[in-house]
Formats: structure tokens, C-alpha cells, sequence
């Protein structure tokens, strides 16, 4: 909410929660990693975008750094911060500012914008027999507002059809209440065409008052300073269309540069250190080797982590207004929550919170209210602005005649209510401006941003109203602060130049990123038109995003079907949780259903069924590229082995004279694919994952190696043709030089060779694709191998003792008594084998050094610890949070998370002992903190490490100390014991946990 020129987040709902979800992501983050990950508090967001229950406020500032963007994010937020620094002033420090200054000019415009919220609705409060209050309201908007007003101290605790009863706490929420009585004079009902709702009411005091609530648009025509208003929006309205240009030249480059690129990812950017990368899996190698690799790849994700919409700093102070109260707040409250001062417990309050000198002058107010307001939007929230005036009782009296004539009128009433509406909605003074925030499933903006980041073009295809899809496709990075948004409505006319006129721009690369409104009405009638329908197919192929409101099912899977037809290669998917969403579901590739309040219609008709949209990630980049991987090795692993195997039998047919007679025995011949070689190729098509899932959340571009057939072409196709062509000639030749035409042996008949060429193709078979395809080694290659290998010998074992027909191959005995105990035979093997491994990795070495792919770039770069943790935290959302990760020694690294660990309670009981340790701690009087916290730390220090430490973390720990000891003293500093103890004890208290963390969020 915006308040005389201040802005204020509330979102108590989000703090409430917000602990009790920390728990199990730190016992899942334990789990998954052993418990050598640092600890951090993940955002969470409730489910649902038509929840009832939503968030007010939050003031955008629109600068800089994806530190600061990451520290900024509210927890439990969908909302994607800005990336441009502000102090996030909530309105816990409101509530604190107003009790300790009632009087000032600021306090008395919140407590009256407050009191504006509490009036200016339509909703029904009910009192439960708890004595709590709910409200009933055909609008979720004026429901969240109220019980916002409700938080701040304005309690609607009853509702007739003349009165309103607010009952209030001047003296804060422990302080005794103090209800008013307001009569309702009239009401004018909100409409479309309005845009705005009023409501007439008489205070205790006698005095008559008009609140009105509406769009800005509306509301700044209403002011009493209307051309200052109109003044200052339209400097806002400048600023921001030169700042949105910049940002979309800014997109327009950093795409030119992508495409220019033969590999955006890893060629261009890591090709200064590819002689670096065969080094990381030495342990021997320096950690300063590995830090130009690091830094290289921190700076490449942040670049695409980070969107464009930042201005280079020379632009700041020109395109967006200073905000003096922000500004100066900024010095006194820190980005994070968990670093709030300590006023907030003690009472105290910064004399500078907010600029007095502020609220008094119109010309600053109003400019940063819009300001507040276009940022609001900018966020996809639904903005509404708050205007009242005091009315004199002839006034009143004469306008309310007027009115009743028209609310009684036959004819045209709700036109003649317009007008008599207008009467009254004049002069206004500014109140304020509220934005509520759908709340999104969690991690929905994030996830639409990674897709699009693996080239998947999103659509929403809804049947809200044309406004609230805008506002969601804000909400959730649909729609970027820089898109160039087109709306085809049959009423404004003009549809199809329009279409043409933005598939000119397109086509010529002026837009940075496009997007497609369309209602259903208008798809209709396009859907009639033939030419109108090939234009916008045309059109929509072109574009980013597509927002298609107030659609039927019917339109949903026209849409589907047409992008099916019209672009041949592609791949169409369509997500819902509705039954509404069944028929497009049906109609794309794939289907995918999403469990929730609409019901099971959806999940139950889909190919696939998920509970939140955020697990598509996981779904399609993820399993999705591990399965095009899995199904890509099959085949070629298939064509290679049988071209392998039946090669050397081709081989043999020009020393048989083309007689077709067999190299191998009939019944090994028919059991080669069922026994003996199913097993690797089929564990390969189950088990591969050539990359780490934390690596394909984090670089989402891997994905397009579907897109471009990266994994299945003729090029890679030929070339498994290539390799399997000359192995073949080496298994045969090797076998015919060394072992069949040898002169001093007399074993090497006919079955002796086959069985040699056979047993050397399994070997070589189950040993490439188990060990040299798949990247990621565990006991399933070791379980394929044995029973491939195993399973042949067992065979020649048992062919050995009980083979009868003995006519055509010398198979009784040959293992077991001729040919096995011929050292000539094994010696044969084994170079065969190794001749084929030594050609294998001669190949690849070569391949890798002139031709190295993505996947072999990201797979060298997960052998490093810092880089895989890196990797980790970008998968997870949190690498905007410590954009110099890489950049930091390995030492930190290892102390950083062995703080994290010590900072996490063991048990109920640790956890009320150390709440009682630091109680006392803060209870105690005041005195020098370097030896109280010394003090104290001494003993947290003991009896963590005696409860929670073993004996390697104690080695570690001093190992990690003796380290940074030693580069301190490199330095020409001294480090001191008691200064790091008092450290660690400054840390614990700043973060605060517990009731501890509870009484300073309250306090």
C-alpha cells in the first residue's frame, strides 16, 4: 500500500507461515545432502490463483544487483522482486511509528487511509462463537482489503443496512478498543464502465464524508489537483516508457548476441579455460586452477538468471523518481527480515523512518504514489486508488435528491445513477493506493521463466476477464515489465492490421518480447475468417507469449490443434487442472493434469498427472531429457552391437568362399540378443542420466538438445556406424592373426575361433556400454555385466558338458578340455579386448579435444564441489541470493556450511536450551559485548560441539581454522579466538530464532 507518498508491504499471513515451513526443508536439505549444506529458508507460496486469501502491498524500486533482487523477494511471495533495490518498510513498522508519534501529519493520513479501507466496501462481517470476525463477499478484492485493515487495527466487527461498526486500538493490539459508530447516507455500486464504487457516510462527530475507491485512471480525473496530478502521472508515464525502451534494447542485444553464437552456453564461454577442464577430476589440482572456471560460470548464470529490466546507473536518477522516505529508511532497516534492528523489541524507533516533510507536499506525493502504482503493476497486481472528500449537509442534502430520483428512476437508471454519481465523485482528495497480489502456486514465475529459458514458447488460455489474465500473466513473468503487449478486440476495429503490423515489427527484430491478447469473442470470429485465421496462426508462431481470455474448451482445443497443423516439428503440451481444460488437453501431444480444488476431471483424461505446476520443471527438463537420452543410447547402442556382432560373421564369409557357413554355433547365434546382450543396452535405456537433475533445473538451455536432435542424427548415427565397422575389423583380424592362423597351436578349429570372436564381442559389448556410455557408474552396470559376461561362459560351460550333436562344430569338450586350457586362446582375448578399449578412448579423447559438447563441458564441471553446489543452488531458486558463490576459496565454502550446521537445532530439548541461554543472554545489563559474548560463545561453543560434532567435523574444523588463521597472518592481521567466538554469538542473535525470532517479528 502507498501512503502519502511511502510505501508498505503487508503480508502477516506469509510471516505466520512462513517458520513453520522452514522445518522440513531443513530436514529435507539434511537428508538429501548428509548434512553438509547450509541451511536456508526457502520461500513458499500458497496454492491457488483464485484464493481468497492474498497479500497487500509492496512498493518496487527498480534497480541493480541479483543480490539484492534475491534478498528483496518476500517469503512466501509469487511475486518476482524487483531487481532494483528498496527498503522493504512493512507495516509491522507502521503500526510502530504511528503508535509512537500519533499526532504527527503522517500518522493522522494512515490512521484515516486505514479507516477508508475499514469503510469503503461491501463485505459482511460474521462473529463466530470464539469471538473471532470473517468476512463474507462477492468480491475476494474488498475480502482481503478488509482483513488487512482488520491486521492494522480497524476491525469491522458489525454491518446493518444504515450503520458500520468499527471498533480500533489507538494504544496498539494489547490496548484496550475503542468502537465507532458510522452511518451509511448512500452507496454507489462499482461497475464496469465506473471502474470505481463510492460510499456516503456521516461520522460520529456529525461530519458527512465521500470515500471512493477505483482505478487510478478514474480516480486522478476526481482530484481536487487534477492538473498536478495528470502532471506528475505523465512524468512517471515518461519515465518509465524510456526505461522500458532501454530494457528492451538491452533484451533485443543480449538475444542478437545469443544467436550470433554457435553455442551460447559453454563454447564461447568456456572455451578460454578448456585446457582447465580435463583437470578437475585431479585432486592434485590447486583450487586457483579451477577459479577462472568458477568465476566464468557464476557470470553466465547470473546473466541469465537476471532479467533485462535493469537500467545502467547513469539512467537511475532520470528514469525513476527518488524516493526521500525509502532513501533514508534505507540506511536504518536492512533488506532482510532476519536482520531487522533492534527497535523493533526495544521500542526504539529511527527519528528518519519516514519524511514529515514529505506528506505535506502534493507535488512529491503524488508523484511517488504513481510511481508506487506503476510499479504495483508492473508486478501484476490489481491497483486500486482511495479518494475522499467532506461534504457540507446542503451539499449533501441537494445531491442526495438527485440521486434517489435516479435509483428510483424507470428509465435509463443505471445511466442516470452514472451521472448522479459524478456529481458527488468530485474534488477528491488523495487517500492512498492498495495493490493485492493473486497469490500463485509456489514457484510458478520461476518455472514459466526456466521454460522459456529451454525454448518453450508458454500460452494462457483462460476464461477469466481480459484484466485479471494481464494481471496473472504479470504475476507470473509471463509478461515482462518490457513487452511489447498487443490486444486484438473485434471492438476496437482494425484487427487484422494490427496483426499485420505486429508481424512487420517481429519479422524486423524491433521487439524485445511479444505478447498476444486475444477474448474468446474475437478468436471466434477469426476462426470464421479464413484469411483473418491464417494471419493470426502466422502471427502466434511468431510471438512469445499468447494470452487467450474468456475462452471456451472449444477454442482451447482449436488453438492446440491449429499450432499442430501449421508448424509440422512441433511438440505441443497442455496443462490444466480443470474440466474445462479436457478437450485441449486431449487435443495436444501431451497431456498433463494438475490435482487441486477443481477436481480430478483433468488428471484423470491426462497422459501425465502433477500436483503443482512447478513440478513441470522437474518433469520436462529433468525426466524428460534423461528419457530422450535413455531412448536416443538404446537405439544407437542397438545398431552398434548388431553391427558389431554380425559384421565379423560378414568378415568370415570372404575365408569361407561365400558359402554361408557360420562362424558361430547355431544355438549361442540365437541366443546372442535374448541372453547375452539384452541386459546392457536394456539398463542403459532405465538407469542413464548423463547429467545430475540439479544441473538440468540450473541450465535449462540443455533442454534444446531434443529440439535440435542433438542426441539422434544421421551425423551421430554414422559415426556409431563408424565405431562399430572398425571394431569389428579389429575383433575378427586380431582373432585370425593371433589366435586362427597361428602355426604352433592345433586347437584353432572353426568353433574355437567362433567362440573367441564371440566371447570377445560380448566382453567388449556389455563392458562400452555399461562403463564407457553411461555416465553415471553404479551397481546396476556391475549387476548388467556379470549376468552378460557370466551368463556367457555359464553357457559355454554347460554347452561343454551336454552338447550332443557334435557333427558340424567340435562343441563337446571345448571349453572345459581343448580350446580352454590354451593359454594362446585367453592371451587372443584379452588383446582383443584391450585393442578395442584402447580404440574407444583414442576416439573419444580426439572427439573431445576438436568436437566437445555441452553435456561433456557440464559433466567435467560437476566434478567440482564449489561448482556443484553452485549448480545446487540455482536449481533450487537461491542462486540470485549469493551471486559471488564462485568466487569464494573452498575454506569458506566448508566453514560456511559447518555454520549452517551448528546453527540447526538437534532436538526439542537443544533447541529450548539454546531459546534460554540467549533469553538470559538478552535479559542480562549492558555491558562491554566483546567479553559477554566471548563469554557466552565459550560455552555454546562446548556444548554444541560436544552434543553435535564427531570426531572428523572436529579435525575439519581445525584444519578449516588453522587455514584461515594462516591467511589472516598473511595478511598482517592477528586473529584472536575471543573475537571469532563473539562473532558467532553476534551472527546467532541477529538471525534470532524460536520465541526469540517470534517476539521480534511482534515486537
Amino acid at each position: 500500500m502507498s501512503i502519502a507518498g511511502t510505501a508498505w508491504l503487508h503480508d502477516p499471513d506469509v510471516q505466520e507461515q512462513a517458520p513453520h515451513r522452514a522445518t522440513p526443508q531443513v530436514n529435507s536439505r539434511l537428508d538429501h545432502s548428509k548434512g553438509k549444506k547450509p541451511i536456508r529458508q526457502r520461500t513458499d507460496d500458497s496454492r491457488a490463483s483464485k484464493a481468497s486469501s492474498r497479500n497487500i502491498g509492496l512498493s518496487a524500486s527498480r534497480d541493480l544487483a541479483s543480490n539484492t533482487m534475491a534478498r528483496n523477494r518476500h517469503p512466501g511471495s509469487s511475486i518476482e522482486a524487483s531487481p532494483r533495490p528498496y527498503a522493504e518498510l512493512r507495516t509491522q513498522d507502521l503500526l510502530h511509528y504511528i503508535q509512537n508519534r500519533p499526532h504527527t501529519i503522517f500518522a493522522t493520513k494512515v490512521k484515516f487511509f486505514l479507516l477508508s479501507i475499514a469503510l469503503c466496501h461491501t463485505c459482511i462481517p460474521e462473529t463466530n462463537d470464539a469471538g473471532d470476525v470473517s468476512f463474507q463477499s462477492s468480491s475476494p478484492d474488498e475480502q482481503a482489503l478488509v482483513r488487512a485493515a482488520q491486521e492494522l487495527g480497524y476491525v469491522v466487527v458489525d454491518r446493518q443496512a444504515l450503520t458500520i461498526t468499527i471498533k480500533s486500538f489507538p494504544s496498539g493490539s494489547g490496548g484496550e478498543p475503542y468502537s465507532e459508530i458510522y452511518q451509511i447516507m448512500d452507496i454507489v455500486e462499482f461497475s464496469s464502465t465506473r471502474k470505481r464504487m463510492s460510499i456516503v457516510v456521516r461520522f460520529p462527530d456529525n461530519r458527512i464524508c465521500i470515500f471512493c475507491k477505483g482505478a487510478d485512471s478514474m480516480i486522478i480525473q476526481k482530484l481536487r489537483l487534477q492538473t498536478l496530478a495528470l502532471e506528475q502521472a505523465m512524468k512517471v508515464e515518461q519515465r518509465v516508457s524510456k526505461r522500458k525502451s532501454l530494457e528492451a534494447q538491452e533484451a533485443i542485444r543480449r538475444h542478437s548476441e545469443q544467436r550470433t553464437r554457435k553455442d551460447s552456453m559453454t563454447r564461447s564461454s568456456f572455451s578460454l579455460q578448456r585446457h582447465s577442464l580435463g583437470g578437475i577430476p585431479r585432486p592434485s589440482m590447486a583450487a586457483q586452477r579451477l577459479q577462472p572456471i568458477r568465476d566464468e560460470l557464476e557470470d553466465w548464470l547470473r546473466d541469465r538468471e537476471t532479467d533485462v529490466d535493469q537500467v545502467p546507473r547513469d539512467y537511475v536518477s532520470e528514469l525513476y523518481s527518488p524516493r526521500p522516505s525509502t532513501t533514508l529508511a534505507s540506511r536504518h532497516l536492512p533488506l532482510s527480515p532476519a536482520e531487522r534492528p533492534s527497535f523493533q523489541s526495544a521500542g526504539e524507533q529511527p527519528e528518519d523512518l519516514v519524511d514529515e516533510s514529505l506528506v505535506v507536499d502534493d507535488s512529491a506525493v503524488f508523484e511517488r504514489c504513481f510511481q508506487h502504482i506503476n510499479d504495483f503493476a508492473s508486478e501484476g497486481l490489481r491497483t486500486l486508488l482511495y479518494g475522499h472528500r467532506f461534504l457540507g449537509e446542503e451539499e449533501y442534502i441537494s445531491w442526495r435528491k438527485i440521486f434517489l430520483d435516479a435509483s428510483t428512476s424507470l428509465v435509463d437508471r443505471q445511466e442516470l445513477v452514472e451521472k448522479a454519481g459524478d456529481l458527488i465523485e468530485q474534488d477528491l482528495e488523495l487517500t492512498g493506493a492498495t495493490a493485492i497480489e493473486d497469490k500463485l502456486q509456489k514457484g510458478v514465475p520461476e518455472a514459466i521463466e526456466k521454460l522459456r529459458r529451454a525454448n518453450i514458447k508458454l500460452w494462457m488460455l483462460t476464461g477469466d476477464k481480459r484484466e485479471t489474465a494481464i494481471n496473472i500473466g504479470h504475476s507470473c513473468r509471463l509478461i515482462k515489465d518490457y513487452s511489447a503487449i498487443t490486444i486484438l478486440d473485434h471492438e476496437a476495429g482494425d484487427v487484422n492490421q494490427r496483426m499485420a503490423s505486429a508481424i512487420l515489427d517481429i519479422s524486423r527484430g524491433e521487439v524485445a518480447h511479444s505478447v498476444i491478447v486475444i477474448d474468446g469473442h474475437t478468436l471466434g470470429l477469426l476462426e470464421a475468417d479464413a484469411a483473418a485465421r491464417r494471419l493470426f496462426v502466422d502471427l502466434v508462431i511468431l510471438v512469445d507469449s499468447v494470452i487467450c481470455c474468456r475462452a471456451s474448451p472449444s477454442q482451447k482445443a482449436w488453438l492446440v490443434r491449429a499450432i499442430r497443423k501449421k508448424v509440422k516439428n512441433a511438440v505441443t503440451l497442455a496443462i490444466g487442472d480443470g474440466a474445462n481444460d479436457i478437450a485441449m488437453i486431449q487435443e495436444a501431444h501431451v497431456g498433463i493434469g494438475i490435482t487441486g480444488k477443481e477436481g480430478l476431471q483433468a488428471a484423470r483424461t491426462s497422459d501425465y498427472s502433477i500436483a503443482q505446476f512447478r513440478f513441470l520443471l522437474r518433469l520436462l527438463l529433468v525426466h524428460g531429457r534423461w528419457n530422450y537420452i535413455r531412448t536416443c543410447k538404446y537405439v544407437l547402442s542397438t545398431f552398434w552391437k548388431e553391427m558389431l556382432f554380425y559384421l565379423t560373421q560378414a568378415l568370415f564369409q570372404r575365408y569361407a568362399g561365400y558359402t554361408g557357413t557360420s562362424l558361430y554355433e547355431s544355438w549361442s547365434l540365437s541366443m546372442f540378443n535374448t541372453l547375452f546382450t539384452s541386459l546392457p543396452v536394456i539398463f542403459m535405456g532405465i538407469f542413464e542420466k548423463d547429467l545430475a537433475p540439479s544441473t538440468l533445473l540450473a541450465i535449462p538451455e540443455l533442454y534444446t538438445l531434443g529440439h535440435r536432435n542433438g542426441g539422434f542424427n544421421i551425423s551421430i548415427y554414422a559415426g556409431w556406424v563408424f565405431m562399430a565397422s572398425s571394431e569389428a575389423m579389429l575383433v575378427y583380424f586380431l582373432m585370425l592373426g593371433l589366435y586362427g592362423q597361428a602355426i604352433f597351436t592345433n586347437g584353432s578349429d572353426l568353433f574355437s575361433m567362433g567362440d573367441l570372436t564371440f566371447t570377445a564381442c560380448i566382453i567388449v559389448i556389455a563392458s562400452k556400454i555399461q562403463f564407457i556410455e553411461v555416465h553415471n557408474k553404479s551397481i546396476t552396470c556391475a549387476i548388467a555385466m556379470f549376468l552378460s559376461i557370466g551368463g556367457w561362459f555359464l553357457w559355454n560351460i554347460i554347452l561343454s558338458a551336454l552338447y550332443s550333436n557334435n557333427v558340424i562344430y567340435d562343441v563337446k569338450d571345448g571349453l572345459l578340455g581343448r580350446f580352454g586350457r590354451n593359454a594362446l586362446w585367453w592371451l587372443t582375448l584379452l588383446v582383443i579386448v584391450f585393442s578395442v578399449w584402447a580404440f574407444e578412448i583414442a576416439v573419444r579423447c580426439l572427439k573431445r579435444l576438436w568436437v566437445e559438447s555441452d553435456v561433456e563441458v557440464f559433466q567435467e564441471l560437476e566434478k567440482d564441489p564449489v561448482i556443484r553446489q553452485r549448480l545446487q543452488e540455482a536449481a533450487d531458486g537461491e542462486g540470485r541470493s549469493s551471486p559471488g558463490h564462485l568466487s569464494r576459496r573452498p575454506s569458506e565454502w566448508v566453514e560456511e556450511t559447518r555454520a549452517g550446521m551448528r546453527d540447526v537445532p538437534r532436538t526439542a530439548e537443544d533447541q529450548k536450551m539454546r531459546e534460554g541461554e540467549v533469553e538470559e543472554l538478552l535479559n542480562r545489563p549492558r555491558v562491554m559485548f566483546a567479553e559477554r559474548s566471548a563469554h557466552v560463545s565459550d560455552g555454546v561453543r562446548r556444548r554444541q560441539q560436544s552434543e553435535s560434532e564427531d570426531k572428523d567435523e572436529k579435525v575439519v574444523d581445525a584444519q578449516m581454522r588453522s587455514r584461515d588463521t594462516e591467511d589472516e597472518r598473511d595478511k598482517g592481521h592477528a586473529v584472536s579466538p575471543r573475537e571469532r567466538r563473539s562473532f558467532d554469538v553476534h551472527e546467532m542473535l541477529k538471525r534470532g530464532f524460536g520465541t526469540v525470532r517470534r517476539s521480534l517479528d511482534v515486537g
